[in-house]
């Protein structure tokens, strides 16, 4: 039995991993750590994960020192998630960005020092990156954050490595692509998208949408990290590993898609001015996942979009209340 620590569980990509973690691994003992910012939701938890007595919340802040040794002593493996995400919101102020994407990484490695944990994965952001300056982006590829928000989480990804070659600790840094599906905050793009066509509202698209990303679909992304809880750590130990499809597709498609599928006019399509330091191309190099992981993404971007969108029209609910109750922003 394996005990599980999921930093910001309560967030999209946190609460689709505890959910699939609960699931595919019913033994594990899962604790989600999450300090409840707006995009953090207790709603992202279904019944049967509340009623589940392998399941565990507890809210805090990854920067309460007290909080995450005590949460550390009693993890096995820590699933590091918590992080302020929103590129737009990094350009407004950058300081919650730089408060808890870097410091709280520093406090969670220390107290990783302090305690045997079996392994811990630092979830980084393709945003790391900056635009490709080569194709596709491999590990390798040179660090140029573009966005306070990128250049935060490429601390935080640099301070993880320092602490395995300084420390000898059992630290994993993934960067995943740009990840969609169910329960993410409708700030961002694809919700933004399907949630604004749904109530015909217009979609809001840098520039002329020609820039791409590599989308992988939130699903597929779990059962990666599930992965990278299961290999043998020996191999895992100080690597970076990306976690993407391979293939990059233009806003324009995203948005002419979403409103293909729920019969909405393409001249919702609104076009608006691009924004400081826009990232212009991702594409992710995925061999080093085939062979460290063993993992290849099953979903093709037409079908995770359309059943993303199937989500999004099932959970009016769920949605509109966010959207009701915080700002929205122009998609990242």
């Amino acid at each position: 039995m394996k005990r599980v620590l999921i930093t910001g569980g309560a967030g999209f990509i946190g609460s689709n991993f505890t959910k699939y973690i609960l699931s595919r691994q019913p033994d594990y003992l899962v604790t989600v750590l999450d300090a409840l910012t707006y995009c953090g939701n207790l709603n992202n938890f279904t019944q049967d994960m509340w009623e589940n007595p392998h399941f565990t919340f507890w809210h805090g802040d990854i920067r309460d020192k007290e909080a995450v040794d005590n949460l550390m002593r009693q993890a096995d493996v820590v699933v590091h998630l918590a992080a302020e995400t929103h590129v737009d919101r990094s350009i407004d102020n950058s300081d919650p960005f730089i408060s808890t994407d870097v410091k709280g990484a520093q406090v969670l490695l220390e107290a990783l020092r302090r305690h045997s944990v079996e392994r811990f994965i630092h979830i980084s952001t393709s945003e790391v990156y900056g635009t490709a300056t080569e194709v596709p982006m491999t590990e390798n590829h040179p660090l140029n954050p573009r966005s306070p928000y990128a250049a935060a989480k490429a601390g935080a990804d640099r301070l993880a490595y320092s602490y395995f070659v300084t420390y000898d600790l059992p630290i994993v840094i993934i960067r995943p692509f740009n990840a969609y599906g169910p329960n993410q905050y409708p700030e961002k793009m694809i919700p933004l998208f399907i949630t604004n066509a749904i109530e015909d509202k217009p979609l809001p698209v840098y520039g002329d949408g020609t820039f791409t990303r590599d989308w992988t679909y939130v699903e597929d992304l779990c059962q990666a990290l599930d992965r990278a809880v299961q290999v043998d750590i020996e191999r895992l130990k100080g690597e970076v590993i990306n976690l993407g499809t391979g293939v990059d597709t233009d806003i324009n498609t995203i948005a002419k898609i979403i409103l293909e599928r729920l019969e909405k006019p393409q001249s919702l399509v609104s076009f608006v001015e691009d924004r400081p330091g826009h990232v212009q191309k991702h594409i992710c190099a995925t061999s080093k996942s085939k062979v460290l992981l063993d993992w290849s993404p099953a979903t093709e971007l037409p079908n995770g979009l359309h059943r993303t969108i199937d989500w999004y029209l099932e959970h009016p609910e769920w949605w509109k209340r966010l959207k009701k109750e915080g700002d929205e922003h122009v998609p990242v």
